[in-house]
């Protein structure tokens, strides 16, 4: 996914002059390019995080279009009172990309880990959240939002589902029908999520927009009353969403994804979905006890 995004924002830097590219030290060899052919739009300002979302949102005053990245925890926890104040309530459009979350940096430890990002964000008013699950997905999405005037985060993974399929901004795909339950899947989990329900009859909704969240598309693809949200972040934190948008249809509803603790020990993000069970066959059979009890 980081591939493509230097290729996507080169690609809007050429054709779109109202776009600023704020770095915070990282991506510096890969934009070395952009930094060549756009050097009055293209800067590296360094770990002065809270600043360039400052100096972001001044841009964008100015009806300009700022894009900064960064390592999640930089970008968002270090950053969140600037995401707050200078964007979401001054209602500013900007876009902030990360990468490193959740744990994709495992060996750097907690520093440089970032599960909470999408709770800590979706208390913030106006804050739109995309979490895409291939590099085409990305360029998809960013390309439909990050000129709508609104304060967007996307989220790249390390990770990425092995097929891509045509997204929308706002909008969940219907990647499966059934009748059992249905399943939300989350970005890159999606992988995990075809796999482990081959055998089993349930609706599986792909979400690459989390915020705006699609209720129409789980509204109408819910008969059973049974839910099942994976989610490649802090566990459970569509549930007010889905409880919302549901009500007052009685529901059944039951969640996988990054438990709220510190990941203490030190190895790979893969040894880390295993640790916490993050696995396809614990999402199976924690489908299936909620299906059959």
């Amino acid at each position: 996914m980081r591939k493509q995004f230097v290729k996507t924002v080169e690609n809007i830097l050429e054709n779109n002059k109202d776009v600023i590219l704020l770095l915070g030290d990282i991506g510096i060899f890969n934009f070395r390019k952009s930094f060549k052919d756009f050097p009055d739009r293209v800067y590296n300002i360094g770990i002065l995080e809270q600043s360039t979302i400052g100096m972001a949102a001044g841009l964008a005053t100015c009806n300009l279009i700022p894009i900064v990245h960064t390592i999640a925890p930089f970008l968002i926890e270090r950053s969140l009172e600037q995401l707050k104040l200078d964007f979401c309530y001054q209602k500013l459009g900007g876009n902030f990309v990360s990468v490193g979350a959740s744990y994709d940096y495992a060996a750097l430890g907690c520093s440089h880990h970032c599960p909470g990002d999408i709770g800590e964000l979706m208390n913030l008013p106006e804050m739109e959240i995309i979490i895409p699950g291939t590099a085409k997905e990305f360029d998809i999405l960013f390309n439909q939002s990050y000129d709508n005037g609104h304060p967007t985060y996307y989220r790249l993974s390390e990770n990425s589902n092995n097929f891509d399929f045509p997204v929308k901004f706002g909008k969940a795909k219907i990647i499966k029908k059934g009748k059992k339950a249905t399943i939300i899947a989350v970005g890159p989990l999606l992988d995990k999520v075809i796999e482990a329900c081959k055998n089993l009859d349930v609706t599986i909704l792909y979400y690459t927009t989390i915020y705006p969240f699609d209720k129409n598309t789980l509204k109408n693809n819910c008969e059973s009353g049974k839910i099942f949200l994976c989610e490649p972040y802090y566990e459970g934190q569509l549930v007010a969403e889905i409880i919302k948008t549901l009500k007052p249809k009685p529901i059944t509803i039951d969640f996988i994804g990054v438990p709220c603790k510190f990941l203490r020990k030190y190895g790979t993000a893969k040894e880390h979905d295993k640790s916490i069970n993050l696995t396809i066959k614990n999402i199976e059979t924690r489908i299936k006890k909620l299906i059959y009890g």
